[in-house]
């Protein structure tokens, strides 16, 4: 079996792949640290599994994983994040990767690639629970798709619940200035003209 780990946390990255080349019939052929490697690497390697984290800089997981599959829509692709987030389950979900694992269950990495391998799909016990419920959900709004920091999207959420600059600023301890460029950075991120705009985009998807 043939692996491709990706991930951005180098330390991360090497301790899975100890964990893996110890595991009898598992060969890591390639490892990257972002979405732009994953893509590369894949159409390099063209592994049996991609194993791969979802927030990086760049594209990111998700991202990655729906060019690839636009490509290659046998690629085994399984998800080893720390978040359980519902909105990145139900893109993983709906693109088609054959499984999504929280990295504390490491313990059932290697179960989980032979289970992909054999043609199943993997998914970690916290989330199988809720996958009844999820893909009962319209897919809603994943900052990731639209390259979105956490500051930003808390600066979208308060500009959706009415507050001006100054009032965001003095929210998050920050300066007018730097809201002003957050949400010049937003608006042009999300092709958006206004922050009545911004407000009604952030509504809609919540």
């Amino acid at each position: 079996m043939k692996v491709i780990l990706i991930d951005d946390d180098s330390l991360v990255c090497l301790s899975l792949k100890t964990i893996l080349q110890a595991a009898p019939g598992i060969e890591v052929t390639a490892t990257g640290a972002s979405g732009e490697e994953a893509v590369a690497l894949y159409e390099t390697h063209l592994p049996d599994i991609l194993l791969m984290d979802i927030q990086m800089k760049g594209i990111g997981g998700l991202a990655a994983g729906e060019q690839i599959l636009s490509r290659h829509p046998d690629a085994r692709i399984l998800f080893l994040t720390t978040f359980s987030d519902n909105e990145y389950i139900i893109k993983a979900l709906g693109m088609g990767a054959k499984g999504y694992l929280i990295k504390q269950d490491i313990e059932a990495l290697i179960p989980a690639l032979q289970a992909v391998m054999s043609g199943q799909s993997v998914f970690g016990s916290e989330i199988v629970t809720r996958i009844p419920a999820l893909m009962n959900q319209k897919p809603v709004f994943c900052p990731e798709e639209y390259h979105l920091s956490q500051r930003e999207v808390e600066i979208m959420e308060l500009v959706a619940k009415g507050l001006n600059n100054k009032e965001i600023a003095d929210t998050l301890f920050l300066s007018e200035g730097t809201v002003r460029n957050y949400l010049s950075t937003l608006l042009e991120k999300l092709h958006l003209r206004d922050r009545t705009q911004l407000a009604v985009f952030y509504l809609e998807r919540r």
